[in-house]
């Protein structure tokens, strides 16, 4: 969050502006953070991704002669409500799942989960696409 968007939020939490006033500040200065400065050359308006889609393509190997296809498309809101919700798991609930993930070969903390790395990510995915082909398979991780 900038500083001006704090600025406006504090003098909201005060009492010194009302939630009408507030919402048209914060409107102003996403308009004047859009607009590009005089002589700037134009940049390409990104949207933000919104999900995180999983496409995969391989043999069945359950004996089948055809082919699984898997094809997940994840809201990144999920994502961010899912960090969120690790802060009021208690303790030894994070302990014991901590351990599991890490027996399971992924060893990372909840604990250490964060809204705002969360959010560092999801600035960083529109750039991030995964593609993996062999002879026989194809995965695809990317965000739209």
């Amino acid at each position: 969050m900038n500083e001006q968007r704090r600025q406006v939020l504090d003098m909201l939490a005060e009492g010194k502006i009302t939630a009408d006033e507030a919402e048209r500040l914060i409107g102003a200065l996403e308009r004047d953070r859009s607009e590009p400065s005089p002589g700037a050359a134009p940049r390409p308006k990104s949207r933000r991704p919104k999900y995180l889609r999983v496409v995969v393509d391989a043999p069945d190997d359950s004996g089948g002669d055809g082919r699984s296809r898997v094809n997940i498309r994840v809201p990144l809101q999920l994502l961010r409500a899912g960090v969120r919700l690790t802060s009021l798991l208690p303790p030894a609930a994070l302990t014991k799942a901590n351990s599991e993930l890490a027996r399971s070969g992924v060893p990372i903390d909840l604990a250490e989960l964060k809204p705002q790395h969360l959010e560092d990510l999801v600035d960083q995915l529109d750039d991030v696409t995964v593609d993996v082909t062999d002879s026989d398979s194809t995965v695809q991780v990317f965000c739209e």
